[in-house]
């Protein structure tokens, strides 16, 4: 699919695996430049395996954002798009929501959603004088009804969800658009330490095993009855960056087999 981006320089924060990786490889095959940017070192072999460029950014430390930020540019010349795919859970079972001590929200908030305004405040200026661009933030459908299982990383999301309206309204005038994208149920590690927190708050040998966890759950919230791929993802990113989304902003576009219909 030829959807523009060729030649477009896009980096991706959270890229060194999961979903951050699967929306990397989109845009590689969409011809852009990929920054591939993450917290870990193995984001360097992440990189060469995807022909882009890997970078150490931290999202808990702005002075390490504002450093990659300009490495990016430095590189690159300009930055036409970011994503921002960066997620965790607090990894507590979180129903009630008392079962979580509220010192373990602190960093389930500040990856999730400080981060992310961290990285939007290092781009934003120079694609804001550039008068084009996109940003992309990767939400969840748990920011939308309000999860039982873990109520820091739904708070978190959710408050992702506002801030991206947010920054679309600040960012509109100059060209630049801002979304955020909604996965339902995709198989990924984050995913599964759902499973795990809840299996661990069982009786010991009555836990179901993952795959029959999920199944059961899909079966219960998917109309469509599949898990999302992160290829599903990833399609809906590389489009939400195109030129076809040119008077899309401020949305929140879910992916997630009819989970959430609105």
């Amino acid at each position: 699919m030829n959807l523009g981006l060729a030649g477009q320089s896009v980096a991706i924060f959270g890229a060194a695996r999961g979903l951050g990786y699967a929306i990397a490889e989109a845009f590689v095959a969409e011809g852009a430049r990929t920054a591939v940017v993450d917290v870990s070192p193995v984001v360097f072999a992440s990189a060469e395996k995807l022909r882009g460029r890997g970078y150490v950014a931290d999202v808990l430390d702005f002075a390490s954002i504002r450093a990659c930020a300009d490495a990016i540019r430095a590189d690159f010349g300009t930055v036409d798009h970011v994503v921002y795919a960066v997620g965790i859970g607090s990894g507590k079972f979180g129903f009630p929501f008392w079962n979580v001590n509220p010192s373990e929200w602190d960093r389930v908030l500040r990856v999730n959603l400080t981060g992310a305004a961290a990285v939007a405040c290092a781009f934003a200026p120079q694609m804001a004088e550039a008068r084009k661009g996109t940003f992309l933030f990767l939400s969840s459908v748990a920011g939308q009804i309000g999860s039982q299982t873990d109520p820091p990383y739904s708070a978190a999301k959710a408050g992702l969800i506002n801030f991206a309206r947010c920054a679309a309204k600040d960012l509109a005038p100059f060209g630049v658009r801002v979304n955020s994208l909604c996965p339902g149920m995709v198989k990924t590690e984050l995913n599964k330490s759902v499973w795990q927190a809840w299996a661990d708050q069982q009786p010991p040998g009555t836990a179901l095993s993952y795959d029959d966890w999920a199944a059961e759950k899909i079966k219960k919230v998917i109309p469509m009855n599949r898990w999302q791929t992160p290829e599903d993802i990833a399609a809906m990113a590389v489009f939400l960056a195109s030129p076809k989304t040119g008077m899309v902003t401020g949305q929140t576009i879910n992916v997630d087999g009819g989970f959430v219909m609105g």
